[in-house]
């Protein structure tokens, strides 16, 4: 029983210095939905507080980040929120996609999905407003109105999401 303490222990320390890469860009990206939409600025701040931890590619890491394996699991989420939808990069997105994610915004925060639980019960300050919530979706609402209408391409492949369905 000793050993397999020792064991753990010794596991334990070694992946301490396996550490998940962190990402960290300086300034604001120049594809950032700042720059490509009319964001009021007290609801782009509202957006950064509650989402860019997981959504963009400027987090603010905690300090348990640096203990695994926990640093591994949060990595691993927070790949998986940039790859559904990121901020910092969203004028790279074509219209179809803009579309959509801006949709997948609004339904989030008004069916209060977003920001997760989980990540709530550690990030107090990240706790919306039913307002601050409100004012979100309105402005992803009247962001996705104001862009061009779906092209052939578009609404071939809408249709085909939609018979899948």
């Amino acid at each position: 029983m000793k050993k397999i303490g020792i064991i753990i222990l010794v596991v334990l320390v070694v992946i301490q210095f396996i550490r998940p890469k962190k990402i960290q860009s300086v300034g604001v990206d120049k594809d950032d939905i700042v720059f490509t939409t009319g964001v009021p600025k007290e609801t782009w701040q509202n957006i950064q507080r509650a989402c860019y931890d997981c959504h963009s590619n400027k987090p603010n890491y905690p300090w348990y980040f640096n203990v695994q394996p926990i640093g591994w699991w949060l990595n691993n989420h927070m790949e998986e929120g940039r790859e559904h939808l990121n901020f910092s990069e969203f004028n790279s997105y074509k219209l179809g996609r803009k579309r959509h994610k801006l949709e997948e915004v609004t339904e989030s925060v008004t069916e209060h999905w977003m920001p997760l639980e989980s990540y709530l019960w550690i990030h107090k300050n990240a706790r919306l407003s039913d307002a601050e919530l409100k004012a979100i979706a309105d402005w992803a609402n009247m962001e996705r109105s104001m862009l061009p209408p779906p092209d052939k391409e578009e609404l071939e492949w809408l249709e085909k999401k939609k018979n899948k369905s």
